[in-house]
C-alpha cells in the first residue's frame, strides 16, 4: 500500500484551489486539438465535489444557449490550470443538484454578501525544491523540529498524570 500511496503523492499538485459548493467559477483547461494547444474557460456554478486524494472532483454547470451543461474535473489533473473565483455563493446543501430543474435566474445561487472574492489555495504538499536550494538552514529546521517534539511530548506526560489523578479523588469522595 505504501507504493501506491507515494505513487499517488507525486501526482497531486502543490496548491489547489478552495473549491466550495454553490461558488461560481472559472475553470481554465487546456484543450489539445491535433498538434495545437489552447486554454478554453468554463464558467458556472459548483454543483458538487467529491472524492478525495488524486481522485477529487468538482463538477461545474452552466447554461450554454438555453441548455444545461456540465462538466466535471479532476482537481489534481494536469490539463486543468487554474481556477478563479467570481462569486461566492450561498449553499446550505452538499450537492446542489436541484439546479437542473431551474431555468433562468432561479438556476443561480443567492450571492453571499459580504464575502470577499478570494483565490484562497490549499497547500497539498510543501515544495521540496526550497529545501534543496538552502542546504545550510535544512539542519537547523531539523532541529527545531526535534525540540517542539519534546516539548510536545512532555506537555503529554503532564496531560496525562492529570487524568490519573482525578478519577482517585472521585473514588476517596464516594
Amino acid at each position: 500500500m505504501d507504493i501506491i500511496k507515494s505513487i499517488e503523492h507525486e501526482q497531486l499538485k502543490n496548491k489547489i484551489p478552495e473549491l466550495k459548493v454553490g461558488n461560481t467559477v472559472r475553470v481554465h483547461v487546456r484543450i489539445k486539438e491535433g498538434n495545437k494547444e489552447r486554454i478554453q474557460v468554463f464558467e458556472g456554478i459548483i454543483i458538487k465535489v467529491q472524492g478525495g486524494g488524486v481522485n477529487k472532483t468538482f463538477t461545474v454547470r452552466k447554461i450554454s444557449y438555453g441548455v444545461g451543461v456540465e462538466k466535471t474535473f479532476l482537481v489534481h489533473s494536469p490539463l486543468v490550470e487554474k481556477v478563479e473565483l467570481v462569486r461566492v455563493g450561498k449553499a446550505r446543501r452538499a450537492k446542489l443538484f436541484y439546479l437542473r430543474d431551474r431555468v433562468g435566474k432561479a438556476a443561480k445561487t443567492r450571492e453571499d454578501v459580504g464575502a470577499r472574492i478570494e483565490d484562497k489555495e490549499i497547500v497539498v504538499k510543501e515544495d521540496l525544491v526550497e529545501d534543496v536550494a538552502s542546504p545550510e538552514e535544512a539542519p537547523a529546521v531539523e532541529t527545531e523540529n526535534v525540540e517542539t517534539q519534546e516539548v510536545v511530548d512532555t506537555v503529554k506526560e503532564e496531560v496525562v498524570e492529570d487524568v490519573k489523578e482525578a478519577p482517585t479523588a472521585d473514588k476517596k469522595a464516594e
